[in-house]
């Protein structure tokens, strides 16, 4: 189940943080008080809908504790709540900003992973635009081949209505084997855009010896996971294309939706 699949407003008296107010919402993420006040139902995992409120601050947000997690086969326990938090870093250092502000953090439910809710204009027709050309889509495109995301559904795309598009559910990434699982194929084999280039140089970058970027992962994935997303970045620049699909693991997630 994605975010867009119940109706949700802000909630609280507060000032509403917008998701480009990126450092206002992480300040709110990490300090304010959660109150759950739902849950969706159909999710994998644990996915709690809360209100968080802090200093005349307020918002939705998704919870996932740690708990709630159940195991896979192919990614350690208890390690999907970090990989989120890993993802927006990347999203954040690539300056796409694709991924809704995330944090790690303790919860009525223990340590997990809260993200800033975001919802989806109900008059975008998800199937058309992931099969779209949109910029922002493409956008999207390269920062999964960067994370090696192996669940981009079309229903973790999230787009307010305003040009922009985000992306959830980020918990099976980083996998140290090539599994980029996803709708998004219709640029595979095609030239990168300059953008997607000057985005890549920013995370090969933070990610040298002593980079933010290198560090920040270094707190939330293994030394094995960091080493294998630095050298797809190095791979992407080199041939500047868009990746094509693995030829050992299922090109697109099921279901697709």
């Amino acid at each position: 189940m994605t975010q867009s699949s119940r109706d949700r407003t802000p909630a609280g008296d507060g000032r509403a943080v917008s998701p480009r107010d990126a450092e206002a919402a992480e300040r709110l993420l990490s300090l304010g008080r959660l109150t759950v006040e739902g849950r969706l139902v159909q999710a994998s995992n644990a996915t709690l809908y809360c209100a968080v409120e802090w200093e005349g601050l307020s918002a939705a947000c998704v919870y996932k504790p740690v708990a709630g997690e159940r195991p896979l086969w192919d990614f350690p326990d208890g390690t999907l709540a970090e990989r989120e938090v890993a993802a927006y870093a990347v999203s954040e250092a690539m300056g796409l900003h694709v991924v809704p502000p995330t944090v790690h953090r303790d919860g009525p439910y223990g340590p997990g992973m809260v993200q800033l809710w975001v919802e989806p204009d109900p008059d975008v027709d998800l199937v058309a635009l992931s099969r779209s050309e949109d910029e922002a889509i493409r956008r999207m495109a390269v920062f999964d081949a960067v994370v090696n995301n192996a669940d981009r559904k079309i229903g973790h795309l999230l787009p307010p209505g305003d040009g922009h598009v985000y992306g959830c559910d980020h918990g099976v990434c980083f996998s140290v084997e090539y599994k980029l699982r996803t709708v998004l194929w219709q640029w595979r084999g095609k030239r990168l855009t300059r953008e997607a280039v000057e985005a890549l140089a920013r995370v090969e970058e933070g990610l040298r010896d002593g980079g933010a970027l290198g560090r920040r992962l270094g707190e939330l994935l293994t030394e094995e996971e960091v080493e294998a997303t630095r050298r797809r970045v190095e791979l992407m620049l080199k041939h500047r294309i868009h990746p094509y699909p693995p030829e050992d693991w299922p090109a697109i997630p099921w279901p697709p939706m």
